[in-house]
């Protein structure tokens, strides 16, 4: 006798305004809970799910919805944290690509695992964090990655992928590129060196060593600081709809970022190792004068203009003409073109 076949939990005509940070309006026409790589494997297989197209849909928190998606939306809420192996290098933790970020970062400290401290309160989900190759305060999640498990959706195989397989890039990778909306993240594992070392080289992180007179500080205390950084200076969504950060950091080379120094000598820059230079996208659209700014119901927040917001009833379209009328303002005055960070669909 075989095992009963778990049922898809299914919504129809399901509102989606409180499955994205920015709380813009749509609506899915059907939305699937995936609690599992299981539940994967029934979308694959189902008569009327399986050959549809499909969205997958994590925390939310690195989406702008302009329209309803006719896709059928597939809601990731795998849980689960745990240690994977200790070796002599390093500590292995694996996570549910449902688990909430920022949770799992302070459940990682609190075991005694340090390493993504620098990363601490980021919105959205671990599934969603090697999509994004999120980074903050001078790690990058590739730095900490060790291998991810996904389903695929068209034969709904298991596969596991390594950092090589992954294609990082800057707020980049494989799965908005090749992989997009073709697979779905089930577990993500995270490689945590040791002995652990502190990653302080950040203007926000130095100035807090400065006030504090600790130059030694350890990984609860960087955590701490990251968190008191981003809490003044980023809205919370729970409070005020927002992506986060809203456009990338520019790179531009070294001969360009001399240009732009010799205009604007207080501009706000980055060397990288490769002799190119990381511009702070913040500083630019501030520079043109835009924090704080209102088109419609969408705004440029007024503690930091990297983030834009919903000011209350905003919709997709005004969140994309104000990020359109930055984008002309900063590429007329610097000759740069700003990106957005978020998935725009």
């Amino acid at each position: 006798m075989s095992p009963p076949t778990t049922a898809l939990q299914v919504q129809q005509r399901a509102s989606l305004r409180d499955f994205n940070t920015f709380g813009l309006p749509a609506v899915a026409a059907t939305l699937v809970r995936i609690a599992s790589a299981a539940d994967v494997r029934r979308v694959v297989d189902h008569p009327t799910f399986g050959p549809a197209p499909k969205f997958v849909l994590g925390g939310g928190s690195n989406v702008v919805l302009t329209r309803d998606v006719a896709a059928v939306v597939l809601k990731i809420e795998i849980p689960g944290r745990r240690l994977v192996r200790e070796d002599a290098d390093a500590w292995i933790v694996e996570a549910g690509a449902g688990e909430p970020w920022a949770d799992f970062v302070a459940w990682t400290l609190d075991q005694g695992w340090p390493g993504l401290e620098n990363l601490a309160l980021i919105p959205g989900s671990v599934g969603a964090s090697p999509v994004q190759n999120i980074g903050a305060y001078g790690v990058e999640l590739k730095d900490r990655f060790d291998a991810l498990d996904a389903v695929d959706l068209v034969t709904g195989r298991s596969v596991t992928l390594t950092a090589a397989e992954c294609h990082f890039g800057y707020r980049d990778s494989i799965f908005k590129g090749l992989l997009a909306g073709k697979s779905v993240i089930t577990q993500v594992r995270f490689r945590l060196p040791r002995p652990w070392r502190p990653a302080l080289g950040y203007l926000e992180l130095e100035r807090k060593m400065a006030e504090t007179g600790n130059a030694t500080p350890d990984a609860r205390t960087i955590f701490d600081w990251i968190c008191a950084v981003r809490r003044a200076k980023l809205p919370d969504p729970a409070v005020i709809g927002n992506a986060g950060s809203f456009f990338k950091n520019p790179v531009v080379s070294a001969e360009q970022c001399r240009d732009i120094i010799g205009r604007d000598p207080e501009i706000v820059h980055y060397p990288l190792p490769d002799g190119s230079v990381k511009l702070a996208a913040g500083w630019l659209i501030d520079a043109c004068g835009w924090k704080g700014k209102t088109v419609g119901h969408a705004g440029v927040y007024d503690k930091q203009a990297l983030v834009l917001v919903n000011r209350g009833g905003a919709s997709g379209a005004e969140v994309m003409t104000l990020a359109r009328a930055i984008q002309e303002s900063v590429y007329g005055r610097f000759g740069i073109r700003l990106e957005p960070e978020p998935v725009i669909y």
